[in-house]
Protein backbone atom coordinates (compact mmCIF):
# COMPACT_ATOMS: atom_id res chain seq x y z
CA UNK A 1 0.00 0.00 0.00
CA UNK A 2 1.14 3.54 -0.77
CA UNK A 3 2.52 5.59 2.10
CA UNK A 4 1.29 9.20 2.19
CA UNK A 5 3.75 12.04 2.57
CA UNK A 6 3.60 14.85 5.10
CA UNK A 7 5.07 17.15 2.46
CA UNK A 8 1.69 17.49 0.73
CA UNK A 9 -1.85 18.36 1.78
CA UNK A 10 -4.13 15.45 2.54
CA UNK A 11 -6.62 16.76 -0.04
CA UNK A 12 -6.15 19.55 -2.58
CA UNK A 13 -8.85 20.34 -5.13
CA UNK A 14 -8.64 23.08 -7.74
CA UNK A 15 -11.30 24.06 -10.25
CA UNK A 16 -13.30 20.84 -9.88
CA UNK A 17 -16.36 20.60 -12.12
CA UNK A 18 -18.79 17.77 -12.79
CA UNK A 19 -22.08 17.66 -14.68
CA UNK A 20 -24.57 14.90 -15.33
CA UNK A 21 -26.04 15.63 -18.72
CA UNK A 22 -26.93 19.32 -18.75
CA UNK A 23 -27.09 19.53 -14.97
CA UNK A 24 -23.99 21.01 -13.38
CA UNK A 25 -23.35 19.53 -9.94
CA UNK A 26 -19.83 20.74 -9.06
CA UNK A 27 -18.81 24.12 -10.43
CA UNK A 28 -15.16 25.18 -10.30
CA UNK A 29 -14.86 23.99 -6.70
CA UNK A 30 -11.68 24.63 -4.68
CA UNK A 31 -10.87 22.84 -1.41
CA UNK A 32 -7.86 22.09 0.81
CA UNK A 33 -7.68 19.74 3.79
CA UNK A 34 -4.36 19.50 5.70
CA UNK A 35 -3.20 16.44 7.62
CA UNK A 36 -4.61 16.13 11.12
CA UNK A 37 -7.83 17.99 10.31
CA UNK A 38 -11.45 16.90 10.48
CA UNK A 39 -13.53 18.97 8.03
CA UNK A 40 -17.34 18.82 8.13
CA UNK A 41 -19.12 20.08 5.00
CA UNK A 42 -22.75 21.10 5.35
CA UNK A 43 -25.06 21.41 2.38
CA UNK A 44 -28.62 20.97 1.24
CA UNK A 45 -29.81 18.09 -0.93
CA UNK A 46 -28.54 18.55 -4.47
CA UNK A 47 -25.70 20.86 -3.42
CA UNK A 48 -22.98 18.46 -4.63
CA UNK A 49 -21.95 16.77 -1.37
CA UNK A 50 -22.23 13.18 -2.57
CA UNK A 51 -20.67 13.92 -5.96
CA UNK A 52 -17.73 15.59 -4.20
CA UNK A 53 -17.13 12.53 -2.01
CA UNK A 54 -17.44 10.12 -4.95
CA UNK A 55 -15.10 12.20 -7.07
CA UNK A 56 -12.47 12.44 -4.34
CA UNK A 57 -12.72 8.67 -3.92
CA UNK A 58 -12.15 8.09 -7.67
CA UNK A 59 -15.63 6.54 -7.93
CA UNK A 60 -16.77 9.31 -10.29
CA UNK A 61 -14.63 10.92 -12.97
CA UNK A 62 -14.60 14.75 -12.97
CA UNK A 63 -15.17 16.76 -16.12
CA UNK A 64 -12.39 19.19 -15.30
CA UNK A 65 -10.17 20.36 -12.49
CA UNK A 66 -7.35 18.91 -10.43
CA UNK A 67 -7.59 16.54 -7.45
CA UNK A 68 -4.52 15.60 -5.43
CA UNK A 69 -4.91 13.18 -2.52
CA UNK A 70 -1.81 12.83 -0.34
CA UNK A 71 0.17 14.33 -3.21
CA UNK A 72 -1.16 11.76 -5.70
CA UNK A 73 -2.97 12.87 -8.84
CA UNK A 74 -6.43 11.34 -9.20
CA UNK A 75 -6.08 11.32 -12.98
CA UNK A 76 -2.83 9.36 -13.03
CA UNK A 77 -2.72 7.57 -9.68
CA UNK A 78 -6.31 6.68 -8.80
CA UNK A 79 -5.41 3.10 -7.95
CA UNK A 80 -2.81 4.22 -5.40
CA UNK A 81 -5.25 6.71 -3.91
CA UNK A 82 -7.79 3.96 -3.30
CA UNK A 83 -5.29 2.11 -1.09
CA UNK A 84 -4.96 4.99 1.40
CA UNK A 85 -8.56 6.17 1.66
CA UNK A 86 -11.57 4.75 3.43
CA UNK A 87 -14.98 5.64 2.00
CA UNK A 88 -18.49 5.51 3.45
CA UNK A 89 -21.24 6.43 0.98
CA UNK A 90 -25.00 5.93 0.81
CA UNK A 91 -24.26 2.71 -1.08
CA UNK A 92 -23.00 0.28 1.57
CA UNK A 93 -20.69 -1.50 -0.95
CA UNK A 94 -21.25 -4.92 0.60
CA UNK A 95 -22.17 -8.36 -0.75
CA UNK A 96 -25.53 -9.30 0.75
CA UNK A 97 -25.16 -13.06 0.38
CA UNK A 98 -21.84 -13.10 2.22
CA UNK A 99 -21.43 -12.95 5.98
CA UNK A 100 -19.92 -10.04 7.87
CA UNK A 101 -16.64 -11.95 8.14
CA UNK A 102 -16.65 -13.00 4.48
CA UNK A 103 -17.23 -9.43 3.30
CA UNK A 104 -14.35 -8.09 5.35
CA UNK A 105 -12.12 -11.00 4.36
CA UNK A 106 -12.80 -10.19 0.70
CA UNK A 107 -11.85 -6.54 1.16
CA UNK A 108 -8.82 -7.53 3.21
CA UNK A 109 -7.57 -9.61 0.31
CA UNK A 110 -8.17 -6.70 -2.07
CA UNK A 111 -5.80 -4.61 0.06
CA UNK A 112 -3.38 -7.54 0.48
CA UNK A 113 -3.51 -7.23 4.27
CA UNK A 114 -1.19 -9.69 6.01
CA UNK A 115 -2.93 -9.53 9.39
CA UNK A 116 -6.43 -9.56 7.96
CA UNK A 117 -8.12 -11.66 10.68
CA UNK A 118 -6.80 -9.42 13.44
CA UNK A 119 -7.91 -6.33 11.54
CA UNK A 120 -11.36 -7.86 11.01
CA UNK A 121 -11.68 -8.53 14.74
CA UNK A 122 -10.57 -4.97 15.51
CA UNK A 123 -12.93 -3.38 12.97
CA UNK A 124 -16.04 -5.30 14.00
CA UNK A 125 -15.18 -4.67 17.64
CA UNK A 126 -14.92 -0.94 17.02
CA UNK A 127 -18.41 -0.90 15.49
CA UNK A 128 -20.04 -3.33 17.95
CA UNK A 129 -20.48 -6.13 15.41
CA UNK A 130 -18.51 -9.00 16.97
CA UNK A 131 -21.69 -10.96 17.69
CA UNK A 132 -22.78 -10.56 14.04
CA UNK A 133 -19.57 -11.93 12.54
CA UNK A 134 -21.12 -14.97 10.86
CA UNK A 135 -24.48 -13.51 9.88
CA UNK A 136 -25.27 -12.81 6.24
CA UNK A 137 -25.48 -9.14 5.34
CA UNK A 138 -28.98 -9.50 3.84
CA UNK A 139 -30.52 -10.36 7.23
CA UNK A 140 -28.94 -7.40 9.03
CA UNK A 141 -30.93 -4.24 9.71
CA UNK A 142 -30.03 -1.12 7.77
CA UNK A 143 -28.28 0.28 10.83
CA UNK A 144 -26.13 -2.84 11.23
CA UNK A 145 -25.29 -2.81 7.53
CA UNK A 146 -24.20 0.80 7.92
CA UNK A 147 -21.99 -0.17 10.86
CA UNK A 148 -20.42 -2.87 8.66
CA UNK A 149 -19.80 -0.42 5.84
CA UNK A 150 -17.89 1.76 8.33
CA UNK A 151 -15.92 -1.27 9.57
CA UNK A 152 -15.06 -2.03 5.93
CA UNK A 153 -13.83 1.53 5.41
CA UNK A 154 -11.62 1.30 8.51
CA UNK A 155 -10.25 -2.18 7.84
CA UNK A 156 -7.02 -1.17 6.09
CA UNK A 157 -6.27 1.69 8.52
CA UNK A 158 -6.70 4.42 5.88
CA UNK A 159 -4.88 7.72 6.18
CA UNK A 160 -7.84 9.64 4.74
CA UNK A 161 -11.51 9.04 5.48
CA UNK A 162 -14.27 10.28 3.19
CA UNK A 163 -17.68 10.06 4.87
CA UNK A 164 -20.94 10.95 3.12
CA UNK A 165 -23.55 11.54 5.83
CA UNK A 166 -22.29 8.57 7.88
CA UNK A 167 -24.75 9.28 10.69
CA UNK A 168 -27.70 8.38 8.46
CA UNK A 169 -29.30 5.18 9.76
CA UNK A 170 -27.16 4.98 12.90
CA UNK A 171 -28.52 4.96 16.45
CA UNK A 172 -26.90 6.89 19.29
CA UNK A 173 -24.73 3.96 20.33
CA UNK A 174 -23.38 3.58 16.80
CA UNK A 175 -22.78 7.32 16.50
CA UNK A 176 -20.62 7.17 19.60
CA UNK A 177 -18.69 4.17 18.27
CA UNK A 178 -18.13 5.97 14.97
CA UNK A 179 -16.88 9.10 16.70
CA UNK A 180 -14.41 7.07 18.75
CA UNK A 181 -13.27 4.96 15.78
CA UNK A 182 -12.43 7.88 13.51
CA UNK A 183 -10.94 10.23 16.08
CA UNK A 184 -7.77 11.95 14.88
CA UNK A 185 -4.93 13.70 16.61
CA UNK A 186 -3.82 17.16 15.58
CA UNK A 187 -0.78 16.91 13.36
CA UNK A 188 -1.25 13.18 12.74
CA UNK A 189 -0.93 11.59 9.33
CA UNK A 190 -4.67 11.26 8.96
CA UNK A 191 -7.47 13.51 7.73
CA UNK A 192 -11.25 13.21 7.65
CA UNK A 193 -13.74 14.89 5.32
CA UNK A 194 -17.38 14.37 6.26
CA UNK A 195 -20.58 15.69 4.69
CA UNK A 196 -23.61 15.97 6.94
CA UNK A 197 -27.00 17.61 7.54
CA UNK A 198 -26.69 17.20 11.31
CA UNK A 199 -25.25 20.39 12.75
CA UNK A 200 -24.87 19.06 16.30
CA UNK A 201 -23.08 15.92 15.19
CA UNK A 202 -20.93 17.72 12.62
CA UNK A 203 -19.81 20.34 15.10
CA UNK A 204 -19.06 17.72 17.74
CA UNK A 205 -16.60 16.06 15.35
CA UNK A 206 -15.05 18.80 13.25
CA UNK A 207 -12.05 21.09 13.57
CA UNK A 208 -13.26 23.19 10.65
CA UNK A 209 -16.61 23.56 8.91
CA UNK A 210 -17.58 24.51 5.39
CA UNK A 211 -20.77 25.09 3.41
CA UNK A 212 -21.32 23.82 -0.12
CA UNK A 213 -24.00 25.46 -2.26
CA UNK A 214 -24.60 25.28 -5.99
CA UNK A 215 -21.56 23.07 -6.44
CA UNK A 216 -19.04 25.38 -4.74
CA UNK A 217 -17.52 25.79 -1.29
CA UNK A 218 -19.03 29.15 -0.32
CA UNK A 219 -17.97 29.41 3.32
CA UNK A 220 -15.19 28.02 5.54
CA UNK A 221 -14.62 28.60 9.23
CA UNK A 222 -12.66 27.18 12.15
CA UNK A 223 -14.81 25.73 14.90
CA UNK A 224 -12.74 27.71 17.39
CA UNK A 225 -14.21 30.96 16.09
CA UNK A 226 -17.66 29.61 15.26
CA UNK A 227 -20.87 30.97 16.71
CA UNK A 228 -23.55 28.32 16.15
CA UNK A 229 -26.41 30.78 15.67
CA UNK A 230 -24.31 32.85 13.30
CA UNK A 231 -23.32 29.72 11.37
CA UNK A 232 -26.96 28.72 11.00
CA UNK A 233 -27.73 32.18 9.60
CA UNK A 234 -24.81 31.92 7.18
CA UNK A 235 -26.08 28.52 6.03
CA UNK A 236 -29.58 29.93 5.52
CA UNK A 237 -28.14 32.84 3.54
CA UNK A 238 -26.25 30.60 1.10
CA UNK A 239 -28.66 27.69 0.79
CA UNK A 240 -32.09 29.20 1.41
CA UNK A 241 -32.89 26.46 3.92
CA UNK A 242 -32.49 26.04 7.66
CA UNK A 243 -29.81 23.81 9.17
Amino acid sequence: MSQPSRDSLAIKVKGLSKAFGRTGVLRNLDLEVPWGEFLAIFGANGSGKTTLIRTLASLTRPDSGQIDVAGLSSRREGEKIRTIIGVVTHNILLYEELTVYENLKFYGRMFALKDVDQRINDAVGQMGLSHRMHQRVRILSHGMQKRLSIARALLHHPSILLLDEPESGLDQEALGLLQKAIGITKGSLRAVLMTTHNVEYGLSMADRVAIIADGKIVHKESKETLDVAGFRNTYLHFTGSAL
